[in-house]
């Protein structure tokens, strides 16, 4: 691994054995933690050269920096915005997918069709709900994951621009996305359609399903909650091995996990519908879009 990475390594541990960063994860009590010797872990030979590049790549230098106020967390939000929405056109045009904004009862979305859409998926249609930590991404700047699945899967997607935090915190993003939801099986057959997303998106797809499931409303064939935020408590041991392994949202308490703070406003982060990994998940639609993607 890239000294550079390593030492980044180094100082991220550093801080997050902090006490005033300490991860407070559900342990089992009265039982004596592993100790573990310092390791230098290796980049896997069994990925792709370009993933290689990616898990080797240092940590963000920003990765724990946490603004104070709303005005702060809001200028690092459209900071981010600014670099998303920086490489779309390039996107829309490489996959040949048209985005165009639109509002379906009151909340805002977009529409993200491709140039061809084959037979068998004309009638299909997919709701996406963009990651971001809750916090992120905000308007065209939550399409990418869409056109990506427009691009590749040729399907009509409808993306949905949930409000956020600092100002809307829980329910908004959930009721936004039940909104769309509940016009969108107006639109089309929901044995044809699906739910996908990533991140906060992941969770938030889980909880429609949950909340789905609680108002009687029609389930969507299949979902595809892609590395979902499932659980904000932290209660995984996961949260503790994959610590600063993982360079991305790097460790447990850090900025992702704050985001959520501000989504969950206070609120018991064991309710299923903030933290779907709690919730009663019998009957849930097939997870995966082969279901419908096939003729």
């Amino acid at each position: 691994m890239p000294r550079l990475a390593l030492a980044s390594l180094a100082l991220a541990f550093a801080a997050l054995t902090h006490p005033a960063f300490a991860p407070r994860l559900a342990l089992a009590q009265g039982l004596a933690p592993r100790e573990l010797p310092a390791q230098t872990i290796p980049v896997p030979e069994t990925v792709s050269p370009q993933v290689q590049r990616m898990i080797a790549a240092p940590l963000s230098p920003t990765w724990n920096v946490i603004p104070t106020t709303p005005e702060g967390w809001k200028e690092q939000v459209a900071a981010g915005a600014r670099a998303a929405i920086a490489g779309l056109p390039a996107l829309r045009e490489a996959l040949r997918v048209k985005v165009e904004p639109t509002t379906i009862d009151g909340v805002k979305a977009f529409l993200v069709e491709p140039a061809e859409i084959p037979p068998e998926n004309r009638n299909r249609l997919l709701v996406h709900v963009h990651g971001g930590c809750f916090v992120s991404l905000p308007g065209e700047a939550g399409t990418g994951e869409a056109i990506y699945m427009a691009g590749f899967g040729r399907f009509k997607v409808i993306s949905v621009d949930y409000r956020m935090p600092p100002d809307h915190p829980y329910p908004a993003a959930l009721d936004d996305a039940m909104t769309v939801w509940k016009a969108a099986v107006k639109r089309a057959d929901p044995k044809n359609m699906a739910i996908f997303g990533s991140s906060a998106g992941g969770n938030l797809t889980l909880a429609m399903v949950l909340r789905a499931k609680r108002d009687n409303l029609p389930l969507p064939a299949a979902i595809a909650p892609g590395t979902p935020m499932s659980d904000l408590t932290g209660s995984g041991d996961s949260f503790r091995t994959n610590a600063i392994l993982d360079n991305v949202l790097v460790a447990y308490g850090a900025s992702c996990d704050k985001r959520a703070a501000l989504y969950a406003n206070g609120r018991d982060l064991k309710d299923p519908m903030l933290s779907p990994l709690f919730g009663d998940l019998s009957g849930f639609p097939t997870c995966g879009l082969r279901v419908i993607s096939s003729s």
